[in-house]
């Protein structure tokens, strides 16, 4: 009777090990891959791949003017919930750390033109307001596309099980004088895992 309390206890005890929670810190620069998903580590290679494809081809890589950029998004395409505003804001950031380019903030357009209302509404004097249609106005659009398939083994018998993700970015810098694409460029992630069919 006393052996088989002591099995239990000892089969609890691996049990609570077993299921203790634990964290770490983990470097930015860190590659961390769980699973074939998408993952954080994915967005700096991404980035910095369209960063460089950006500014070493036409028609940014020959302008000497730092010529203004707007970005319009990057529409998700996935199954996935994945923020592709972060991705933009990390290009947006790396390009204007060039000193090559600039950009307009398209996401603050609603509070500068409250607080322009705001300086012209009688409060501030006129020597420190802002002059009203002085706005820089964008010569390139930055826009883009992120896609993904997956691909699973078919039903057999097999102690393992294996997916296959892939996914696609698509940018592209439009001229929005003449409605031109004039750059355009894809980096792709693909990545495979095995998983057994019995597991936690």
């Amino acid at each position: 009777m006393k052996r088989y309390l002591i099995w239990i206890v000892l089969s609890l005890l691996v049990l609570l090990v077993g299921c203790s929670v634990t964290t770490r810190e983990v470097a930015p620069d860190e590659k961390v891959i769980y699973d074939e998903g998408y993952h954080f580590s994915d967005k700096k290679s991404i980035v910095a791949d369209m960063v460089t494809s950006l500014l070493t081809k036409h028609p940014l890589v020959r302008s000497t003017d730092r010529p203004v950029l707007i970005v319009y998004g990057i529409a998700n395409r996935t199954s996935e919930h994945i923020s592709t505003s972060a991705i933009t804001d990390d290009i947006r950031q790396t390009m204007l750390e060039s000193g090559r380019v600039r950009f307009v903030n398209e996401t603050q357009r609603k509070n500068i033109e409250r607080e322009t209302s705001y300086q012209y509404g009688g409060s501030v004097a006129a020597e420190t307001r802002v002059l009203k249609a002085r706005q820089v106005g964008a010569r390139y659009m930055l826009s883009g596309t992120l896609r993904s398939i997956e691909k699973k083994q078919p039903r057999q018998f097999r102690l393992m099980k294996k997916t296959l993700m892939y996914y696609s970015l698509n940018l592209e810098l439009t001229d929005i004088e003449s409605g031109l694409i004039e750059w355009a460029d894809s980096v792709e992630v693909i990545r495979e895992s095995s998983k057994p069919f019995i597991g936690w």
